[in-house]
Parts: structure tokens; sequence; C-alpha cells
């Protein structure tokens, strides 16, 4: 399975009847998924439907989808208002016998403003749900397109992340092996440390010295940040294996990388250990970045 990012672009055109319409649909990095819909006047009746149809593709990003409709040679009706013409006719009536001038004629009452109106053809029911149908397979085609983007982007960033993983394997082991481990050199840094804090004192309890030397290794140990580290990377290894958004995982798993280079250079003794261990930081800073662009 391979990782899908959140930044993406796609766009899908159409046609019905006398409507032609364009979908845009864009994302980004975000927390969760942060949908926004802008859709033109008279069409606001699709938003719940394209909402559902974004969540059922998308899980996360901050996305804006927008749509275009431009409608050419709508039909108008020419409609009588009766009674408007009723009440100018009533008015044309009183003002002849008000006045004994000719009577209005009906070309007349006719021009008169609002007697004739030219309105727009409603559209049936059933012409706008076939509009509608149109324009959330539109938004479909634009939204699979999105998600090919976002997983195509997803197939680079894999490819860095698994690098980036195996450099932070390959420095664990390092550390592991480091010279400075080995038991023989444990034992001679211990007992140099001894020898000047002893320089010139006239008693020390060699047994308590000895606990101190015990709680002095123990203390620089890096054995489980180094343990810890490796199953970090097998956990990480195995979510990018899933067939689930993963982002978030990788996130957390990112700070713990993070956390356990922090105590591993604090530890070090060594300017050996301590060049691993920033090295170990500089690349997980670089993996942190990455994982941030992951659905």
């Amino acid at each position: 399975m391979t990782l899908k990012s959140m930044t993406g672009f796609a766009r899908a055109e159409g046609v019905h009847g006398d409507t032609s319409w364009s979908w845009e649909a864009r994302s980004v990095n975000g927390r969760n998924l942060d949908l926004r819909l802008r859709l033109p006047s008279g069409f606001e009746a699709l938003e719940i439907r394209a909402r559902g149809l974004c969540q059922e593709k998308l899980s996360r990003g901050n996305c804006t989808i927008n749509l275009a409709v431009k409608r050419e040679g709508k039909q108008t009706e020419i409609r009588l208002n009766e009674a408007a013409l009723a009440q100018a006719h009533e008015v044309a009536d009183r003002a002849l016998r008000l006045t004994k001038l000719k009577a209005a004629r009906l070309d007349t009452l006719l021009s008169m403003r609002g007697v004739v109106e030219a309105v727009e053809a409603e559209e049936s029911e059933e012409a706008q749900a076939a509009l509608f149908h149109a324009l959330i397979a539109g938004l479909a085609n634009a939204l699979d397109q999105l998600v090919a983007a976002r997983t195509s982007e997803g197939h680079r960033l894999e490819r860095v992340i698994e690098k980036q993983l195996a450099t932070i394997e390959s420095l664990v082991e390092r550390a592991t092996s480091a010279a400075a481990r080995q038991p023989e050199a444990i034992a001679t840094r211990l007992a140099e440390q001894i020898a000047r804090l002893t320089d010139g004192a006239s008693v020390f309890d060699p047994d308590r010295l000895h606990q101190e030397a015990l709680l002095l290794a123990a203390k620089a140990d890096i054995q489980e940040e180094l343990d810890r580290l490796r199953a970090h990377v097998a956990a990480a290894n195995e979510l990018i294996g899933s067939d689930q958004p993963v982002g978030r995982k990788l996130e957390f798993l990112a700070q713990e990388f993070n956390r356990e280079a922090n105590t591993l250079c604090s530890k070090a003794s060594d300017i050996e250990i301590s060049r691993t261990g920033l090295e170990l930081k500089t690349v997980i800073d670089q993996l942190r970045e990455q994982v941030q662009n992951i659905e």
C-alpha cells in the first residue's frame, strides 16, 4: 500500500444539456479533514451530497472544492399577468367615464408595466435532479483525480521516508558497535575517572566506590534507547505497508524517535556516540517534516 500525501490538485469539466460546469479540488496539509465548498447561487442543495462524497474519498487535509456553472441559451416565457390586466382595464374604463375620451386599445393596455412579463422557464424537478446527478458524478471524477495526485505524491514521500528510516537504522547500529561501549573501554574510562576523584584522598571505601562506579555505568548506558529506536524503525516500516491512513501514527513515532535521540545525546560520554546522536537528530528532524505531509 502506497502512502498518500495530503497535497494535490484536480479539475473536472462537463456539459449537461445547456449547462456547462467545472469542478476544481485542491488540498494541503491539515490535522483533520477541513472542507470548504464554494457553490454558485441556486446550487446550495448540492452541498450535503458533495460534502458526503468528499468525506468518503478523503480522510485528512484542508480541502477547497469550487464549482463553476455556465448556462447557455436558457429559454424565456412570455406570461400575461391577468390581475394586472384587469386592473389596467378598470382604470381605463374609469378614465373614459371621467374624460369622455377615446377608449384605450388592447395594445396600450398590454404595454403597461407588469401586464406582460418575460420570465425564465422554470426547470422541472426531473430536469434539476438529472443536472445535479451529472454534477455529483463530475465531482466524483475530480475527487478521484485528486486522490490519484495525492497517491502519486505519497509514493515519492514513501521512498524518501524509507531511505530516512534506513539511515536511522544504520546510525543505531553504528552507535551499538561504538568502541566506547565495549566493556574494556568502559572499565578503562571508569578507572580514569576514579583515579581523578581519589587523587590525594586519604580514605575511600572500596565497596562504596564500586557501587558508585556501577551507578555511573548504568546512567551512561544507552542500550534501552538503541532498542527502542530499533523498535520504532520496525513500527514505522510496518505502518508504511498498511492499507489505512497512517499519517497521525507516523507523526507520533517521529516524536518518539526524537525523544530517544535526545536521551542518547544526553547520556553520550564519548565523541563518537555524540556525533552519531547528532546525526540521528538531523535525520529524525527531516523525517518529522516529511510525515507531516502524509494522510
